[in-house]
């Protein structure tokens, strides 16, 4: 029998978020608030990550960081402070990051003799060491990652979705040939990005390439990992550069071949950033807060005792300890000094995958009351099964995550054939129209109208290998 949680029923009366469906951006910005992922920083645009949220982000980092090495790339770190000199190296680069750069004229009290540009990106202090470490075909592939922090002075901000700091992984990578970069990109892509998204954070995402309006400064192509929100909205999830050899010449990054002769090295560089905590609110919250994938979780199972006697209390820390040993995520919140009905209130809020409760009456009757974040299921299980059935509930709720997400992209993405089809979908979703219909006059209407081409996609779901290339459809949206 579940045992009543009359406290529970009562807060659930009066919304602790704003509903999603009266107002989408202000039921974020109460979520990341009162599930305590963050707060906004001192300075404008900047924002301060509380535990529970860079709990989250050092989850992704794990995740993400072993699928880096496992694509053969090493970490080092960059200086945060460049010269300016060398963003004025790459005449496409500097141009599309000057608006956004924060630069430092002064120092120890003078005025400095060249200004620092505070890292929007390191393309190009790392060429600067590249040319240095790079003499021969032997020293490719040179294939660097490091993860750190970069600044763009971002003009509205949204905690983690656009703040003027913000914490990633940038990837650089030199190679000998133009089809060795562009594969290696391709890698990165498919068996980093979108392998860590679709299989960790439960995200139903389209692959595909950006247009020549959307791609990266200084680059020759972009790949990208859009996903659709719970709004219908679109953000750009992770992306990987082609950079061609752009930065090479710029920054005379040059090797010696086998047969002898000087050649300039084809270039990559690719990123992730706290941005997809945003997404995982957006994508994957409800009105009662934060769902985490299980895969991901910190804590995928908090066991809370409902009072504070000492059977109730030996019970949940052994349930606990039993857990723990199975390898299951586990927290054992024991605080009975704070009323039950807000401490679920609050595991609810943060989202994590699975609460079991624990009162008196349970004890007596050998049950928990497992509840399931995800499909808000409550049902009373035998204590001693916990550690043998988790394990498979964690799983199931993880694919029902990602087949949601996968739904939601479905039936809210149309087929049109005009541009005013396009930016009337873009209302309410998404809408996929003929890139030969579209191409670049109406891709520049849609931009008036706030409306961008997120990615180009091939007749067959797959990346196009050129913008240009026959049946190639372009997804279009609104977005963050």
């Amino acid at each position: 029998m579940v045992e009543p949680r009359p406290t529970l029923r009562a807060m659930a009366k009066a919304p602790v978020l704003t509903p999603r469906a009266d107002d989408f951006p202000r039921w974020y910005q109460d979520l990341v608030g009162k599930a305590e992922l963050a707060d906004n920083g001192p300075v404008r645009g900047t924002m301060v990550v509380r535990p529970y949220g860079y709990g989250l982000w050092e989850r992704m980092q794990q995740e993400v960081d072993a699928r880096i090495k496992a694509a053969g790339a090493q970490n080092a770190y960059f200086p945060l402070f460049i010269p300016q000199s060398y963003l004025t190296k790459e005449a496409e680069h500097v141009e599309g990051f000057a608006p956004e750069l924060a630069v430092v004229t002064h120092g120890g009290g003078k005025e400095l003799e060249e200004p620092v540009v505070v890292r929007p990106t390191s393309e190009t202090i790392v060429n600067d060491y590249f040319s240095k470490w790079v003499q021969s075909y032997r020293d490719l592939p040179l294939l660097i990652n490091q993860w750190a922090n970069v600044v763009r002075w971002e003009l509205r901000p949204r905690v983690f979705l656009r703040t003027t700091e913000f914490l990633w992984q940038e990837g650089h990578t030199a190679h000998a040939t133009y089809e060795d970069a562009r594969d290696y990109a391709s890698r990165i892509h498919q068996e980093v990005y979108a392998d860590f998204l679709q299989n960790v954070l439960a995200m139903d995402v389209v692959p595909g390439r950006k247009t020549a309006r959307e791609r990266f400064a200084g680059a020759i192509n972009t790949l990208t990992l859009e996903g659709m929100m719970g709004d219908g909205k679109a953000l750009q999830l992770t992306t990987s550069h082609e950079l061609g050899q752009n930065f090479a010449k710029a920054f005379e990054t040059r090797y010696l071949s086998k047969d002898g002769r000087e050649e300039y090295v084809w270039q990559t560089s690719w990123g992730s950033t706290t941005r997809m905590v945003g997404a995982l609110v957006m994508m994957h919250g409800d009105d009662d807060g934060l769902r985490v994938p299980p895969r991901l979780a910190p804590v995928q199972v908090v066991v809370v005792a409902v009072k504070g006697d000492d059977a109730v209390l030996d019970t949940v820390r052994g349930i606990g300890d039993r857990l723990k040993t199975a390898g299951v995520r586990v927290h054992v919140d024991d605080r009975t000094d704070t009323p039950f009905g807000r401490r679920a209130v609050d595991w609810e809020l943060k989202g994590v995958p699975v609460r079991i409760e624990v009162g008196p009456r349970d004890v007596e009757s050998g049950t928990a009351v497992l509840v399931r974040r995800v499909t808000g299921t409550k049902e009373p299980t035998p204590i001693g099964a916990l550690s043998e059935i988790l394990p498979t509930v964690l799983e199931d709720d993880q694919a029902l995550l990602l087949a949601q997400s996968r739904e939601r992209r479905t039936d809210r993405t149309v087929e049109v054939t005009t541009v005013e089809e396009a930016a009337e979908a873009a209302s309410t979703g998404w809408a996929r129209i003929a890139w030969e219909t579209l191409g670049v006059e109406g891709e520049a209407i849609l931009a008036e109208q706030g409306v961008t081409v997120r990615c180009l996609v091939a007749a067959d779901g797959s990346v196009p290998e050129s913008d240009d290339q026959p049946g190639n459809i372009a997804v279009v949206a609104r977005a963050y």
